[in-house]
């Protein structure tokens, strides 16, 4: 049922009542934008000669969801054919080739209602395995960049707990996590509960149960959870046609070949299952087996991890896998501080090596003093380290030689340092299916956003392993947004995406030339292009917005920014506007990195149902990624979290007011989850806007006792921190309307959907003017077709009434550009 509840404003109803209604949808023109063509998914070949398109599937209808869904251990499942609940994929898939300009599109034949889900392509690029949803669940197909393509019969793939298609180091075989043909019809439920739902405590230290959503509850979701998570472990010869079962059916969550293929890393799930956690906590197994499913040797047995610290990790073997420069060597972490991140330890994790036969003890190659949180191989006995000071939000990478055992700092930098990012790594897939550092002698590639104060401009760079010289070999004009794709063929052609505010983005092939003179930060080598492909603009009425990028100050000098968009034939010398600010609130340690920008106006604009800029389309101005930095020590900084937003918003609306494109009586606020619980506590502590939305959101912290966000600190350490930042508690002082609407399903932790029930009786019983919706079968984000055009209509009509209707002032009047806040 669509629950919605009327406001107790005079201009809608006296009282409030909880009604039923039936679906809106937002003006035809809104429509238009809504459901024009979205432009294909891309999947790019390993050596980039041909690219996979297919068309996304964006809002399915509302029947879709309705047929329920299976709560099973963190994940949801649909009980018609044991896929993803509500996971739409993509059809209409062809192949395209990028060296060949003359080329055509092949389009690769699937059934009707078929869905592309994914994409295993052969190392050599030649041929790629498709995982197909149909009604019968996740089916296997296999093509070739001719355009051939068929199903392999009889088999259902089970991607439910891990990767369920990859290619062997032969290219030939398969090696699936397939259905067992035995499973048969799902356990039916008992007729009547096998007994009451309990729940117990036998005390401990405090833990995180900010994981626990979609858990299992009852033994009879336990049966569930063995029968959909249950798959056998399959070598399919693509050739012939053979299938060879490794082993028995169990709930495996990794089998993975090592580069030799000689071995399988093989990790299953072992009961009894739990009710706390999700399934990745479960009790596990970790064994290396050889080719014909022998077990060779356990590496590890991993007990039910339901007693992780706030913020931390598990204990014991982590993150196992392959060398992918070695034929078969084991390396995983381990945490030498019980897993806790406030631990007072000289070091926090460890990296571990187990060579062949692997009944030896493991070997220490690296101690870091803080979390490791990511490895990548480079060519040799190279090793990149990656681990994270969460106190300093800060990220340092290492390399290792892993013969000498030497390592050295490569370089580091505060994570939420957006200008000074290097980028990432570019990797290459080698005949063994794994993958290790694009490197040329000593040089490597990295690709990244290329944050700046004028917007991002995407480059490509050549980093030196020895030295750490960078070379840039590109950077995206500054009049357009063009980005790094992949290598084509050779380092010395790229595929990039190439797109303006009025042009669509499209893939062009480019040739590195001759060293050019650049200015410092530019790319230093000439570019030939041509286009690849050549889509056309779905949404033309979108090119008609104005948007610029506008740089401010809050009072205590915190750098901020917003991307200001102006409705269709509106100018900044054109008089303000009702407005819309949007905006979600993020931490940082400094003001410089809190006051980087965001994004980039260069980008051609296409919208979600999600996107507030449908509000220029209806002639407000819109403030949108309007910065709202929460500035401090992370172990702190909720303390001022309400004031610091207050003051973030005083500053967007003072330089909108002083543009002369608000009316300062007419700008309304809108968020989502963390961006829901900003509207609320602007309208409770402020009186800067007329009206808000809040959709999604978190109203009452004391609900997450341990921890939210980036706050570390539980309740019982920080109680007034926690009922400080919930607007529930100061429901009495939001006295501008507010549009609540929330997803009837929400399994985020920290946003069930009773969080904005209780927000609504708590504004609506202190006298307030509320509207609640409540989505059905929606979850934290809103995905049917019936509901994202419900929830376009609610928003407009609410700022329709409560802003944009709102009376405005005599511009002679004192204070009218200039409005002063204070915190309530």
């Amino acid at each position: 049922m669509l629950l919605t509840v009327l406001p107790t404003a005079a201009a809608l109803l006296s009282a409030p009542v909880a009604e039923a209604t039936g679906w809106q949808q937002p003006p035809e023109e809104i429509l238009e934008v809504l459901h024009a063509p979205p432009l294909p998914w891309v999947w790019s070949s390993p050596t980039g000669a041909h690219l996979l398109l297919a068309d996304p599937v964006t809002y399915p209808p509302l029947s879709d969801y309705a047929a329920g869904w299976l709560e099973l251990g963190g994940m949801r499942v649909d009980p018609r054919n044991g896929t993803f609940h509500a996971d739409p994929g993509a059809t209409s898939p062809r192949i395209l080739s990028v060296l060949d300009p003359e080329a055509e599109a092949l389009p690769l034949a699937l059934p009707e209602g078929a869905e592309l889900q994914g994409v295993s392509w052969t190392p050599d690029g030649e041929r790629f395995a498709l995982t197909v949803e149909t009604a019968a669940g996740y089916e296997l197909w296999l093509g070739d960049v001719g355009g051939a393509l068929e199903a392999v019969e009889d088999v259902l793939l089970n991607p439910l707990l891990g990767s369920a298609v990859r290619w062997m180091p032969d290219q030939r075989h398969l090696l699936l996590l397939q259905v067992p043909p035995e499973r048969g019809e799902a356990p039916p439920p008992p007729a009547i509960p096998a007994g009451p739902m309990t729940a117990e405590s036998a005390g401990g230290a405090a833990r995180s149960t900010y994981e626990a959503r979609n858990l299992l509850q009852t033994a009879h979701d336990d049966a569930l959870f063995d029968h959909f998570t249950a798959s056998l472990p399959v070598l399919l010869d693509t050739r012939r046609g053979k299938r060879t079962v490794l082993g028995p059916a169990a709930p495996y969550d990794q089998v993975s070949p090592s580069p030799s293929g000689r071995y399988f890393l093989v990790e299953y799930l072992v009961g009894p299952w739990s009710h706390e956690v999700g399934w990745w906590r479960f009790g596990s197994e970790v064994e290396v087996w050889d080719r014909k499913g022998a077990r060779v040797a356990t590496v590890a047995s991993l007990p039910l991890s339901d007693n992780v610290p706030a913020h931390g990790v598990t204990t014991g073997l982590r993150s196992p896998s392959w060398r992918a420069t070695a034929p078969h060597e084991l390396f995983w972490t381990e945490a030498l501080d019980g897993g806790d991140p406030v631990a007072e330890v000289p070091h926090r994790d460890r990296l571990l090596r187990l060579e062949a036969p692997f009944t030896g003890a493991p070997e220490e190659v690296f101690r870091a003093e803080e979390r490791l949180i990511g490895r990548r191989w480079g060519e040799g006995d190279l090793l990149v380290l990656t681990e994270r000071d969460r106190m300093r939000r800060w990220r340092t990478t290492w390399l290792v030689d892993l013969a000498t055992g030497a390592s050295r700092v490569w370089y580091d930098l505060s994570e939420k340092d957006r200008y000074a990012s290097p980028g990432s790594p570019e990797l290459r897939l080698l005949d063994s299916g794994h993958y290790v550092l694009r490197q040329q002698g000593d040089t490597v590639y990295f690709s990244g956003e290329g944050a700046s104060p004028e917007g991002d401009r995407p480059f490509l760079d050549a980093r030196s392993l020895t030295t750490g010289e960078v070379t840039r070999l590109f950077r995206s004009d500054p009049e357009r947004y063009e980005s790094f794709v992949t290598f084509a063929g050779s380092e010395e052609r790229l595929v990039l995406s190439s797109e303006s505010p009025t042009e669509v983005p499209n893939y062009h092939l480019a040739s590195l030339g001759e060293v050019v003179g650049a200015p410092e930060g530019e790319g230093t080598r000439a570019l030939s292009t041509r286009p690849i492909t050549r889509f056309t603009d779905p949404t033309p009425a979108l090119r008609q917005l104005e948007k610029h990028l506008i740089t401010y100050e809050r009072a205590d000098g915190v750098p901020l920014s917003f991307h200001l968009y102006l409705p269709p034939g509106h100018s900044l010398d054109d008089g303000p506007l009702p407005t819309v600010v949007h905006a979600y609130p993020r931490e940082y340690s400094d003001a410089a990195t809190a006051g980087q920008v965001r994004g980039s106006t260069k980008r051609f604009d296409r919208l979600w149902a999600s996107s507030p800029l449908f509000f220029a389309l209806e002639g407000y101005a819109v403030l949108y990624r309007t910065a709202m930095p929460m500035v401090g020590d992370p172990e702190t900084v909720y303390d001022t979290f309400v004031p610091q937003l207050v003051a973030d918003a005083e500053a967007a609306v003072a330089e909108a007011v002083r543009m002369g494109v608000a009316d300062p009586d007419r700008i309304g606020v809108i968020g989502h989850s963390h961006g829901g619980l900003m509207v609320a506590n602007l309208l409770a502590h402020s009186d800067l806007f007329a009206a808000g939305i809040a959709r999604s959101g978190s109203y009452n912290k004391t609900n997450q006792p341990f921890g939210y966000q980036s706050e570390r600190r539980s309740l019982f350490e920080a109680r007034e921190a926690y009922i400080q930042v919930s607007p529930t508690f100061f429901a009495d002082r939001v006295d501008e309307p507010v549009l609540i609407i929330h997803g009837d399903a929400d399994s985020n932790p920290g946003t069930l959907t009773f969080q904005s029930e209780v927000f609504f009786e708590a504004v609506r019983g202190a006298g307030g003017t509320a509207r609640l919706v409540l989505l059905p079968f929606e979850d934290h984000g809103y995905r049917a077709r019936e509901s994202v055009e419900h929830v376009l209509r609610e928003q407009f009509d609410w700022f329709e009434v409560h802003v944009k209707g709102a009376a405005s002032p005599d511009p002679a009047a004192p204070g009218a550009t200039d409005p002063q806040t204070t915190l309530k």
